[in-house]
């Protein structure tokens, strides 16, 4: 009779390797052939089989001791015909439930391996949809903060058979396909494969009667207006969350969330770069080299006083500090920078004309051609 494949080699171990290495071994040699992973069936049935001898002291020892005479056959001497060395028979392959619980529990949505009815309904439970809405606020909403609502468009549990999807009156029914449990096994012998059963979508339950408001679905479509309280200092194309404000779970999952994209309306006077905010001042020439003082309003709605030193020149940006945008990280608000936009006169009378001309005279500056 042909010999054994190595279980040593087919998990990538040496004969002296430890359980704790065996096992690591395991896992990654299990993720990386599983079906679901679109590993080979045939590939992962014999790790398995590996694993489940070498995981095993006794099984291990006997192995080391008997090759590849280990579950069949018997050396001559060793024994009666076709007695293995558990005391007869093929050594038939069963599988650690424990081993793979924790392996494939999370990677694969739990309930892949065991049957059993409570793995079924894990699976059928999942978290509902995130959503995300556009919402359009004027500057000094976004300054402020606003609390506005918002229609969102959702999917949620159908009223009328409470969810379940069956015709009020009646009930959904087990599965016969796979009795209940919400999968079938793919294989033969001790080892099979599990896969979601295709008749009831692994939920174990078929529905005879559908409810005629969600055909079945246990969902219906609704819209409901959500509240959402937008903070101080939002900016244009900032994202805010808020947790499970998005679609109910099914099946008793947890709700997704509902994310709002801000867009800020223009101002006539403010611009916005972060938490600071920008406004242009026009000043005269004359206000320009002789200095003065203006009052000017601020996005937070009060007024200061602000001085334009003698001499300035057209761009110079004055600073207030704390008068601009609320900070969304962190405490206090931006700046409110001014921009000097200097104002030159498009008319002059003659009598202006000539104090200017007298003016650069008195500076000694070249007069222009154009002033006349």
């Amino acid at each position: 009779m042909a010999a054994r494949k190595d279980y040593y080699d087919i998990l990538g171990v040496s004969k002296s390797s430890t359980a704790d290495e065996i096992k690591k071994a395991f896992r990654k040699q299990a993720r990386k052939h599983h079906p679901d992973a679109g590993g080979s069936e045939d590939k992962f049935k014999e790790i398995n089989e590996a694993y489940e001898v070498l995981s095993d002291a006794e099984k291990r020892k006997q192995y080391d001791q008997f090759g590849q005479y280990f579950g069949g056959n018997v050396p001559p001497g060793a024994g009666a015909p076709g007695a293995g060395p558990f005391g007869g028979g093929q050594y038939q392959q069963t599988v650690n439930m424990g081993d793979f619980g924790d392996l494939f529990g999370n990677l694969f949505g739990g309930g892949g391996f065991g049957g059993s009815p409570g793995a079924s309904q894990g699976r059928s439970a999942r978290r509902g949809n995130d959503l995300q809405y556009d919402v359009t606020l004027s500057f000094e909403e976004a300054l402020k903060g606003v609390s506005t609502k918002v229609d969102v468009k959702r999917s949620e549990s159908c009223q009328v058979c409470k969810g379940s999807g069956a015709k009020p009156g009646t009930s959904p029914v087990v599965c016969t396909t796979c009795q209940g449990t919400g999968h079938v096994s793919q294989g033969q012998g001790m080892f099979g494969i599990s896969r979601p059963c295709p008749r009831c979508g692994g939920t174990g339950k078929v529905i005879e009667n559908p409810c005629s408001a969600c055909k079945g679905k246990g969902r219906v479509v609704r819209i409901k207006p959500v509240t959402v309280n937008v903070p101080p200092g939002a900016t244009d194309g900032g994202k805010l969350r808020f947790k499970g404000k998005g679609e109910p779970g099914a099946a008793g999952g947890p709700a997704g969330d509902l994310y709002v994209l801000t867009h800020i309306r223009p101002h006539a006077f403010y611009t916005r770069e972060g938490a600071d905010v920008w406004l242009d001042l026009p000043v005269t020439i004359v206000e320009a080299a002789l200095g003065t003082e203006v009052t000017i309003p601020t996005p937070t709605d009060d007024r200061v006083k602000l001085k334009v030193a003698p001499g300035t020149q057209d761009g110079t940006v004055l600073r207030i500090a704390g008068k601009g945008a609320p900070k969304l990280k962190g405490k206090g608000a931006g700046d409110l920078k001014v921009r000097v936009s200097l104002v030159v006169p498009e008319k002059l009378t003659a009598e202006q004309q000539e104090l200017l001309r007298r003016f650069a005279s008195a500076r000694d500056e070249d007069v222009r051609a154009h002033i006349k």
